[in-house]
């Protein structure tokens, strides 16, 4: 007797097999994609409300970005960082004059990124702060998440990121979110930067108080101390203006950049500041094979390039005031609160309805795609070239899916 196997559990059951299981994804193998829709391997479409965690911004194989892609591909891809490289200069000097910064350090993923953070901000403290060897603090926020890595899991809150994961690295101190009184209280003389997400989005897309993000970056200033913004997730145009920070109109000494830097095409990201501060980085000191590669870069200067036009801005303020008008109708319906700024919600959903991942399922089943976070908080992200309709398709969705779970 033959068994019959559709290709899309062909797929799973391989990854299954040879993939390590640190993720949990929903059932959905996708095949291609283009604009905000994905297309899976048996032919089914959905709406792409995730973005890959706004790395694909500007839509799924933007015309110019795979232009770029497709011409450097045919010029030099890969030389590293032992030879210069035509695009490295143009890249940097568009980026930082896109951040008003001086100074740009290349990398590839985000985690990498804050990790390039953390050292140039203990280096700057001992260099130019004067802080001892071995006394640097750098302040966090609790239910921060700004990757994986052991450093970074040293000051992170989710006890799932730290299991088993130790011993960790010292130097870190966690203070509530949206608390100034709290941060003020931690930084000492030994206090080198206080490192933050803008708006915390593992945590359930978390918008602080509108006086917080002043008051941190005048604490920051009064105490001599950097302040690095993660934008890794919230900045180039997510939330409505080019930086999170931008809504309060706070500028910090570092920007932390990544995901749809890239342009959802190359692992792509940058650490950004004033010379005073990456000027502390000499040859040999730090780096990476791939950082600022010829294609990345190439790919980088377009998505620089369409960022620094504001229409993918004016986009995001606009769809996602939509997005949130028609999400908050749901309230008292199944939904508990709305959060977020931009194309970029938290919605929080009755647990006694189904946990998040639940929710993710049926939703998947309807052509919606969105992540669950934090048990009952599903996010909402979607490439800032959704229309409209589809907004209003993925919210009735919504609705018909939160009907079905309570019937």
């Amino acid at each position: 007797m033959t068994v019959l196997v559709d290709a899309t559990e062909a797929a799973i059951a391989l990854v299954e097999r040879h993939a390590a299981h640190n993720y949990s994804p929903l059932p959905v193998v996708a095949a291609s994609a283009e604009g905000a829709w994905i297309t899976d391997i048996d032919g089914r479409r959905y709406l792409d409300c995730l973005a890959a965690y706004s790395a694909v911004n500007f839509g799924h194989r933007n015309p110019e970005i795979t232009a770029t892609a497709h011409a450097q591909l045919d010029a030099v891809t890969l030389v590293s960082r032992a030879f210069h490289s035509d695009r490295l200069g143009p890249f940097c000097t568009a980026l930082a004059e896109l951040c008003g910064k001086d100074m740009v350090l290349p990398m590839n993923s985000g985690a990498e990124a804050v990790e390039s953070g953390l050292k140039v901000a203990r280096k700057w403290g001992a260099e130019v702060k004067g802080v001892p060897a071995g006394r640097a603090n750098i302040i966090v926020a609790d239910n921060n998440f700004h990757g994986r890595t052991i450093s970074i899991v040293s000051f992170s809150s989710d006890p799932v990121a730290r299991r088993g994961f130790g011993p960790f690295t010292p130097g870190f101190r966690s203070v509530p979110f949206g608390d100034a009184a709290a941060l003020a209280q931690a930084i000492d003389d030994d206090t080198v930067a206080v490192l933050l997400e803008p708006i915390q989005g593992e945590a359930g897309i978390i918008v602080p108080p509108d006086d917080y993000l002043p008051a941190v970056r005048a604490l920051c200033a009064e105490h001599n101390v950097l302040m690095i913004a993660d934008e890794i997730q919230s900045g180039l145009a997510r939330t409505g203006y080019t930086f999170a920070c931008d809504h309060w109109g706070v500028v910090p000494d570092i920007y932390l950049l990544g995901k749809a830097l890239g342009g959802g095409v190359v692992p792509l990201s940058a650490v950004v500041a004033d010379r005073e501060i990456l000027g502390v980085l000499h040859p040999g000191e730090h780096g990476s094979t791939f950082g600022g590669n010829p294609l990345a870069a190439a790919i980088g200067s377009t998505v620089v390039s369409l960022v620094a036009r504001g229409e993918f801005q004016s986009r995001s303020a606009e769809m996602g005031a939509h997005l949130h008008q028609r999400l908050v109708e749901l309230t008292g319906d199944g939904v508990v609160a709305v959060r977020g700024l931009g194309l970029w919600a938290g919605v929080d959903i009755d647990p006694a309805l189904a946990t998040g991942k639940e929710m993710s399922s049926r939703l998947a089943e309807r052509g919606v795609l969105v992540k669950d976070t934090h048990g009952a908080t599903l996010r909402f992200a979607p490439p800032l070239v959704i229309t409209a309709q589809e907004i209003d398709w993925a919210v009735h969705q919504f609705a018909v899916a939160l009907r079905e779970a309570g019937s």
